[in-house]
C-alpha cells in the first residue's frame, strides 16, 4: 500500500533533518496560540500568561531559569500579546507545472508538492498553523490554518491526488485569497510563475498591503532556466498546445538573456515589495533545500 500524507513526500530522515528548524515571520502576525511570534494585537506585553515547553529555535533569554531549577526541564515564559503565526501555502497546479526536463527528476509539481510538505511539517512542529490553498485557472482546492498533523496530513494527501491542469490565471485567484485571509498571517507561494509578471506582482503587493509576510518560491527546471538540449527538438505549450520545432543550441544564447530579464523581474519587484524572492531547481532535493533557506531566514533575522 502506497503512503499517503506526510510520508508519501518526506521520508523519516528528512523529518528528522527538519525537526530542529523554525519558519519565522518577519513581520507582526495575528493567530490563538501563545508562540514565538509578536502579535498585532495591542495589549500588556510585560503580563505574563503562562508556560510552555522550550523548542529549538526560541530566544533562550525566554527560559524560566527558576521553573529548570524546581524541574530540571526547560520552560519558556509566555505572556498576553504573543500569538501564533498562521501560514497558507499556495500550490500552483497549472498545466506548466507538470514539466520535467528529465525522467529522473520530478516534474515542477510534484517538487512544489513536497516543498509544501516540509514546510507544513516545519510549522506544525513549532505549534504554529498551516492552511492550503491549490490553484490553476480558479482557486481548487482551499482548506483553512490548522495547527495539528491529522489536518496536516488531509491537506497533503489532497494535494498528493491532485494532478497538474488548468491554464493560469495565478493574479486573479491570488487576489481572491489576499481577500479572503482576514488576519495577518505568512503567504507562501509555490509556483513557477510562468504568467503575466506584471499581474503577479500587482497580486502580491495585494498581500503585503494588507500587512502578511510573503515567500515566493521560484520553481523551475534546470532545462528551463538555460535550455540545456543538444539537439532540435519539437517544443510543445502544456497550456495551449501550441508546437514549435526549433533548434536551441541556435537559441541558447538568447533564451538565457531574456529568460533572465524575466527572473529579474520578479527579483527586482519583490525586493521593492520586501517579499523574501528564492528560486527553487528541481534538480535540488527539496528538504535540502527548505533548510538551506530556513537556517539562511533565520541568520538574517538576528
Amino acid at each position: 500500500m502506497s503512503e499517503s500524507g506526510i510520508r508519501a513526500f518526506l521520508n523519516p530522515a528528512q523529518m528528522a533533518r527538519l525537526n530542529r528548524l523554525v519558519l519565522g515571520s518577519r513581520y507582526v502576525v495575528e493567530g490563538n496560540l501563545a508562540g514565538r511570534h509578536r502579535s498585532a494585537q495591542k495589549g500588556a506585553s510585560t503580563e505574563f500568561a503562562d508556560h510552555r515547553a522550550y523548542l529549538p529555535g526560541d530566544d533562550i533569554k525566554r527560559i524560566d531559569w527558576k521553573v529548570l531549577g524546581r524541574t530540571e526541564k526547560y520552560y519558556i515564559r509566555r505572556y498576553q500579546d504573543e500569538t501564533n503565526l498562521r501560514v497558507y501555502l499556495l500550490v500552483d497546479r497549472s498545466c506548466s507545472m507538470a514539466y520535467s526536463g528529465d525522467p529522473g527528476r520530478p516534474t515542477k509539481f510534484q517538487y512544489a508538492s513536497t516543498l509544501a510538505a516540509a514546510i507544513g511539517y516545519v510549522v506544525l512542529r513549532a505549534r504554529d498553523s498551516v492552511g492550503l490553498h491549490v490553484f490553476s485557472g480558479q482557486l481548487d482546492v482551499s482548506m483553512p490554518c490548522k495547527n495539528d498533523f491529522n489536518s496536516l496530513n488531509h491537506a497533503l494527501t489532497v494535494l498528493q491526488q491532485t494532478e497538474p491542469g488548468g491554464k493560469t490565471a495565478a493574479a486573479a485567484v491570488m487576489h481572491q485569497i489576499a481577500e479572503s485571509i482576514r488576519r495577518r498571517a505568512l503567504v507562501v507561494i509555490i509556483s513557477d510563475l510562468l504568467d503575466d509578471p506584471d499581474e503577479l506582482v500587482k497580486a502580491f503587493a495585494h498581500f503585503r498591503g494588507n500587512h502578511h509576510d510573503v515567500i515566493v518560491l521560484h520553481v523551475l527546471d534546470p532545462v528551463e532556466l538555460d535550455l540545456s538540449l543538444k539537439r532540435g527538438a519539437e517544443f510543445r505549450d502544456l497550456e495551449t498546445g501550441e508546437r514549435l520545432i526549433a533548434d536551441p543550441r541556435a537559441l541558447a544564447d538568447a533564451y538565457r538573456e531574456a529568460f533572465g530579464a524575466f527572473l529579474d523581474t520578479y527579483r527586482q519587484a519583490c525586493a521593492e515589495l520586501k517579499i523574501d524572492y528564492r528560486l527553487c531547481r528541481t534538480d535540488e532535493p527539496a528538504d535540502t533545500f527548505v533548510r538551506a533557506y530556513l537556517e539562511a531566514r533565520r541568520r538574517a533575522a538576528r
